[in-house]
């Protein structure tokens, strides 16, 4: 006798229907292992043992390392904060697999020492495995971190299009034209205090965030959050008049807001600038930050979720759930942000695959061009760029190239794989 059939959630029969897809699949699993590379990749290329004996104690270098560049404590003693590990006479250690720094300068090994060709080194273990470039550096050493570099930049500044994407594009297919109201008071005092707190906290200390964005992502918070606190600051000193003022008739008086207007109109500004320049004009005269380049990339890059996000909310809005919420007496926020936001997300998950091979590109690109990108910052595009001048090292060509094309064609199959996991048509009924 057949067994009853099992009922899944709309989420199940879309990750059933992902893994059938068999390109798609392998894609998620090899991203998975990238970004497992990415958290561990000093403790897969670096020129510091990962535990080592010296004179009878135990020290983890990479650990001590990882605590100074993220939390700026000083662990290390003074002896051997710049000592070469490798001529150090230790008692025992475990060494990652590749013992060289990103960007660490091996000038017996330059220029352009190929994979296959003669290397000076004192043990096997110190070979270069992919050659060096004309510096020197690690081929390897180099796109084992610069995945690291490239996965940031992806999932950061698909983050940030991400955020504002799909706040506007939920903001604007949810309440329309004709839904959200607020007072004249409110609109006539709300307009210019958000015009003065964005200049005295933002455009007044553009220079303070700049310089802030080139020390590292830590003080850029600190900065960013100072901006912050003077725009909350100035929208309070203006919201006490309009409370008065809401009290007349004149200001109690209540309007629509055009969000879907405004925001489409935004849109369409934001899709007819030329994104391109306009990252590269703002990389080329800014400070050279790697949080810059992200920045820059996820402000200019969020219409598209925008329009899905939009679209979606338009379709959901209207549907019975959301009616019965509204019966119910929930706000409109509620309703928005938990009830019909996130039955709207399924094609936005395309998007954000899809922008995260975008990101890698234009990083990749920028990096190639030597803008934004600290020198020091090494990158794929970085290693693709020094082939230029080493015509005769095709492994600086082969390599990193290679990298970029896999990174970009595992995310489009990926995001191809959602595509067709969430689209009813292609789903057994």
């Amino acid at each position: 006798m057949p067994s009853p059939s099992i009922s899944h959630s709309p989420a199940a029969r879309a990750w059933e229907a992902f893994k059938k897809n068999k390109p798609a699949y392998w894609s998620l699993r090899i991203v998975i292992l990238l970004a497992i590379i990415a958290l561990l990749a000093d403790f897969l290329a670096y020129n510091k043992p990962i535990v080592a004996s010296y004179q009878g104690r135990i020290i983890f270098p990479v650990l001590r390392d990882y605590g100074e560049s993220l939390f700026g404590a000083k662990l290390w003693e003074p002896e051997l904060r710049k000592a070469n590990w490798r001529q150090l006479k230790l008692d025992w250690a475990i060494w990652p697999p590749v013992r060289y720094a990103p960007d660490e300068l091996d000038l017996a090994n330059a220029p352009a020492v190929g994979p296959f060709d003669e290397q000076i080194i004192n043990n096997p273990w110190e070979r270069h495995f992919l050659g060096t470039d004309n510096l020197g550096r690690d081929l390897l050493s180099g796109l084992i971190h610069g995945t690291r570099i490239s996965l940031t930049v992806g999932l950061v500044s698909v983050g940030i299009s991400a955020f504002i994407g799909i706040l506007l594009g939920a903001l604007a297919g949810y309440f329309g034209d004709n839904t959200l109201q607020v007072s004249r008071a409110s609109l006539w005092f709300g307009l210019p205090g958000a015009f003065l707190g964005l200049y005295y906290g933002f455009y007044i200390r553009r220079y303070a965030l700049g310089e802030a964005l080139g020390e590292g992502f830590f003080p850029f918070l600190g900065s960013l959050a100072v901006s912050i606190f003077i725009f909350a600051g100035v929208m309070a000193l203006v919201w006490l008049p309009s409370r008065l003022v809401k009290r007349t008739a004149w200001g109690g008086k209540r309007i629509y807001l055009w969000v879907d207007l405004t925001i489409s109109r935004l849109i369409e500004v934001m899709i007819s600038l030329p994104t391109t320049l306009l990252i590269f004009t703002v990389a080329a005269i800014a400070k050279p930050s790697l949080f810059l380049v992200m920045a820059v990339i996820g402000l200019t890059s969020w219409t598209g979720i925008a329009r899905f996000t939009r679209g979606e909310m338009l379709k959901v809005r209207n549907l019975d759930y959301i009616q019965a919420a509204r019966a119910i007496g929930y706000s409109d926020l509620r309703i928005m942000f938990f009830h019909a936001l996130p039955n709207s997300l399924a094609p936005v998950l395309v998007s954000i695959a899809f922008g995260i091979a975008s990101a890698i590109l234009v990083e990749s690109g920028l990096s190639f061009l030597g803008i934004g990108v600290p020198p020091t910052t090494v990158t794929w595009g970085s290693l693709l760029s020094a082939a230029r001048s080493a015509t005769g090292a095709w492994w600086l060509a082969v390599f990193p190239g290679l990298a970029i094309f896999t990174v970009v064609t595992l995310f489009n199959l990926l995001g191809e794989g959602i595509r067709d996991a969430i689209d009813p048509r292609l789903q057994e009924s």
